[in-house]
């Protein structure tokens, strides 16, 4: 799945949608019946790891929506991993943590981490990206790709071959993030990427119902792809 050992197919990657996913008029509750409802679905439809993203949650709230989509998908291969708290994470017997720019270093959640514990990270550069895999991180996740709804006005936008550069210049797997619909999934594998992580292409409300089409044909993107020359 992610890792440093040798790759073994396209990684799926869930991220949720956070309070920008949910109707202005739902409640607190509402919210993690509908998260909660997301994350069995995502398990249900064979996509490889949930990044929890709620910032805007207070810690017993995300850890009661942790603790579901631990026990969810518990006899699955799907990883659950949260944003940034790693404290959530370890209580929750989360597979992984996932971390951004300002988080705390990968170094310092190994040593405190169990064994099999995955830690990621953002990037958006070769530079961040190199700095980043030479600590021990299992695994990055680079952006924006592609223009995206959730990154409206982003300018600074990798494309395929800025995304090829960066999956050149390190020796962990990379999974693209931003904008990766269907349409644009051959060319993130060709680019070399591992993977690649989305908000909408999952959570939208029409893309429910087709989640193990939606996995089926990302899939199949990757097993037919070449690669950039």
């Amino acid at each position: 799945m992610i890792g440093r050992g040798p790759r073994t197919g396209s990684v799926i990657c869930l991220v949720t949608p956070g309070a920008a996913g949910a109707p202005l008029s739902a409640t607190l509750a509402q919210r993690v019946a509908a998260l909660d409802a997301l994350i069995r679905d995502a398990v249900g439809a064979g996509i490889d790891a949930v990044q929890i993203r709620e910032p805007d949650l207070t810690a017993r709230l995300l850890a009661e929506v942790v603790d579901a989509a631990v026990g969810a998908s518990r006899g699955s291969p799907t990883r659950i991993l949260v944003n940034d708290r790693v404290d959530v994470a370890l209580a929750a017997g989360a597979d992984g943590v996932h971390l951004g720019a300002r988080s705390v270093g990968a170094a310092r959640v190994r040593e405190i981490a169990p064994a099999g514990f995955l830690i990621g990270r953002s990037i958006h550069t070769v530079d961040e990206a190199r700095a980043a895999a030479a600590g021990p991180v299992d695994y990055l996740v680079a952006g924006t790709v592609f223009a995206s709804a959730s990154k409206l006005g982003e300018t600074r936008l990798l494309g395929a071959r800025g995304l090829a550069e960066i999956v050149g210049a390190v020796s962990v797997p990379v999974l693209a993030i931003g904008g990766v619909d269907l349409d644009k999934m051959p060319s993130v594998a060709r680019a070399g990427a591992s993977g690649f992580a989305a908000i909408g292409l999952f959570s939208a409300a029409h893309a429910r119902s087709r989640l193990r089409e939606i996995v089926a044909r990302a899939r199949d993107a990757f097993d037919t792809a070449g690669t950039i020359s």
